[in-house]
């Protein structure tokens, strides 16, 4: 499977512009993918003010995934704000060519930069399959929280959508190679660059890591880019095989 990983400068809170400048990447960096991943918010940019610019499920930005998706005949996924019941969501969204969708709310909402007091939390983890490929997708603030992405033997490929400032990249490094050794997996995380409207900066440092903690590709830092790499289920099992770590995982239950 091929997976290409798109970062970029995010327009705040302006989702035509951005829809825009991922149209153009998509259409010069993506050829062969199977799945392009997107950062989390990827149409405005990390907004703690959901009234201004969420949008009802299956709205504008799902449409344009949609299409996206049936024109260049790749999945695409990536987060943005949905309101659904009176409720503000960071919603991650998987689109298929074929129009099978999945969705992830995020669960580990950044208290630090208010985003609990604007959003609901989701309450379920989701694992899903595509092309073979069983993918655990997570959020930004998620990956700081080893139990919830705990590989229980049920996905290979452990996805991270995120705006993560560049206050704290090397934190982002360290916590995305050891959630790919920790689990026996591939992890495949997309992060914006430039700066926010709050004046937050962010560095990139997009990426794809084996099970080993090895990066397979990463686009040049504070550039706008996309990087591809090719993922193998076969290479993963006969790791698996010969290493089986995850046979001896403690046994656990997540109370909510």
């Amino acid at each position: 499977m091929k997976i290409s990983i798109i970062q970029y400068d995010i327009a705040w809170e302006n989702k035509t512009a951005n829809f825009g400048k991922l149209e153009r990447l998509i259409a010069g960096g993506t050829p062969g993918a199977d799945i392009i991943i997107l950062p989390e918010m990827f149409n405005t940019g990390f907004s703690v003010k959901p009234g201004k610019v969420s949008e009802p499920p299956h709205s504008v930005t799902f449409k344009w995934m949609k299409t996206m998706a049936d024109a260049t005949n790749t999945a695409i996924c990536g987060s943005y704000i949905v309101k659904e019941r009176s409720r503000y969501y960071n919603r991650w969204v998987f689109v298929s060519p074929c129009h099978e969708t999945f969705q992830y709310d995020k669960r580990h909402l950044f208290s630090i930069g208010g985003e609990d007091k604007a959003f609901t939390p989701g309450k379920k983890r989701i694992v899903f399959s595509y092309k073979g490929v069983r993918i655990c997708p997570t959020v930004c603030y998620d990956l700081r929280f080893p139990v919830w992405s705990r590989n229980r033997n049920d996905y290979d490929l452990l996805i991270n959508s995120a705006n993560w400032p560049v206050a704290r990249n090397a934190v982002w490094m360290t916590l995305l190679k050891a959630r790919a050794i920790e689990n026996q997996c591939y992890v495949a995380a997309a992060n914006r660059i430039g700066t926010d409207g709050t004046g937050l900066n962010y560095f990139g440092d997009s990426v794809l890591i084996d099970p080993r903690g090895n990066i397979i590709s990463s686009p040049v830092n504070d550039k706008e880019s996309s990087t591809s790499g090719e993922i193998s289920m076969e290479e993963l099992s006969g790791f698996r095989e010969t290493f089986p770590v995850l046979n001896d995982a403690d046994q656990f239950s997540i109370k909510m």
